[in-house]
């Protein structure tokens, strides 16, 4: 025992351990019981000086389980512990671009990378002329919080591959613990259509949102499954995974997260059998002209589906395109209605990030008006990742998320083409058909101002980047989990 204690650094252990004991027996005294938190902020420091990348992929992690906490007075809201954590994040990779100055600049020409610079220059101009700057600057920061931890650090992250990996894995345990506690909630209520939109609360708002994430991951791990890089062991636990998420998903009731898979089914046929483009163009001139010709016969059709959500997965579907008598079709169609309103009269710089759920009221019809519309402002947006910005941040809004998503596919599809790696290849091909869901998804909701949606968004965007600069033209890549640098 003696031995052991002139050992300086044993002296420090137990030095700082007494008196940490001693500190949190005063604050139990005094009924204060976070001092037990002191060594978990402790370590967190220490990861902000020392190892960001493991912070970033512990922030992953966290992700699915953090809980939003909102003050509707001051119309303050936070997601715990995650977006405290990406704050951080942002003012240390601040301060370190200030004082060193040194960022890859391959990264910042790459095509993606300028994509994603304009439309955070163009919401920094929009927030200046908003209706409501107040709202627009805390829309803009946080969408600071989320790019550059997950866009711009993550790219820095995924030059490992091996993080690649790692990080679709720590996303999807936690999701998974999600799984678990929605099923057996929505047990209880024997896997009732209404209850379905909200058993996954508190760790997401509602269906739409769980199911636009389970959908994200489905092509991911179904594409795991196909890796013969990987051992059996693998591929079974890929397995495994996938099947959790397809279950989740039916039983999630989201009809847009159905669709959005739907869609990825179809783009990753395209790409893996080589579809030229010109008959993917020609395919969309067909149906285009064919909706003009017979669009009256069309809209007849529509407005005589009378056919509500139902348990009945084939009724569920057929309401997909109910727009006569489903309330939530035609609230979505009300809010796009009342978007485009906004835009008309603010066409170039719009009303303001962040605002549309504080202005959209008064341009609303009263004969549009469904039995779940509100002048509050409380349930929602406009539902749609690209009439919103339009509304928003007028014409240049919209063109810059279109900009974001096609040269994001672009670059993903020439990684899969082009990468001399079989696994790299696959990554590539997950990574676009995650997005692609999430893409489609957007046509009906929008979700990147929260957290759920924007780490696994900006994450995936930081994987295609990544591939295309650091690993598209590596034979061998080391992608095993096992392995780690000295």
């Amino acid at each position: 025992m003696l031995k052991a204690l002139a050992d300086p650094k044993l002296r420090w252990f137990y030095l700082l351990s007494g008196l940490f004991i001693l500190l949190n027996s005063l604050l139990l005294v005094k009924e204060f019981y976070w001092g037990i938190a002191i060594p978990v902020a402790i370590v967190v420091a220490l990861m902000y000086l020392f190892w960001l990348d493991k912070l970033l992929l512990m922030i992953v992690m966290v992700t699915p389980l953090a809980v939003n906490i909102a003050d509707s007075e001051l119309g303050i809201g936070i997601s715990l512990p995650s977006e405290p954590l990406m704050v951080g994040v942002l003012v240390l990779f601040i301060l370190k671009t200030l004082f060193n100055g040194q960022y890859d600049r391959k990264i910042l020409k790459h095509p993606l990378t300028i994509a994603v610079f304009f439309n955070l220059a163009w919401l920094t101009i929009t927030s200046i002329t908003s209706e409501m700057p107040l709202v627009s600057f805390k829309f803009l920061a946080a969408r600071l919080w989320f790019v550059v931890p997950f866009y711009f650090l993550g790219i820095l992250l995924f030059k490992d591959v091996k993080n690649i990996s790692r990080f679709k894995w720590l996303y999807v345990a936690t999701l998974i613990i999600v799984i678990i506690y929605t099923t057996i909630h929505h047990s209880s209520y024997g896997f009732a259509e209404k209850q379905g939109h909200w058993v996954m609360k508190p760790f997401y708002n509602d269906h739409t949102a769980y199911g636009a994430i389970l959908a994200f991951f489905v092509p991911v791990f179904v594409g795991f499954m196909f890796n013969h890089e990987r051992s059996r062991t693998y591929r079974f636990y890929a397995a495994i995974v996938s099947l959790i998420l397809i279950g989740a998903l039916y039983l999630s009731f989201s009809r847009a997260a159905w669709v959005s898979l739907a869609a990825s089914v179809g783009v990753a046929v395209l790409v893996v059998y080589k579809i030229k483009f010109r008959w993917i163009f020609t395919g969309l001139v067909i149906v285009v002209a064919s909706f003009y010709m017979f669009k009256t016969e069309i809209l007849y059709a529509l407005e005589k589906n009378k056919q509500d959500s139902s348990a009945n997965f084939i009724e569920h579907v057929q309401s997909i395109y109910n727009i006569s008598s489903d309330a939530s079709n035609l609230e979505r169609i009300n809010r796009w209605q009342s978007a485009i309103r906004m835009f008309e009269e603010r066409p170039v710089f719009g009303w303001g990030p962040g605002t549309y759920q504080f202005i959209y009221a008064p341009f609303q019809r009263s004969k549009e008006r469904t039995i779940i519309s509100t002048n509050a402002g409380d349930l929602g947006n406009a539902h749609s990742e690209y009439i919103g910005p339009l509304s928003e941040q007028g014409f240049p809004g919209l063109i810059s998320i279109l900009w974001i998503g096609i040269a994001a596919i672009i670059t993903g599809i020439r990684v899969y083409r082009n990468a001399r790696n079989r696994e790299i290849r696959l990554y590539s091909l997950v990574s676009v058909l995650a997005l692609v869901t999430y893409f489609i998804h957007g046509f009906l909701n929008n979700f990147l101002d929260t957290d759920k949606a924007s780490v696994p968004f900006w994450g995936f965007m930081a994987m295609i980047v990544a591939m295309d600069i650091y690993h598209k033209e590596t034979e061998k890549v080391d992608t095993s989990m096992t392995k780690e640098r000295a």
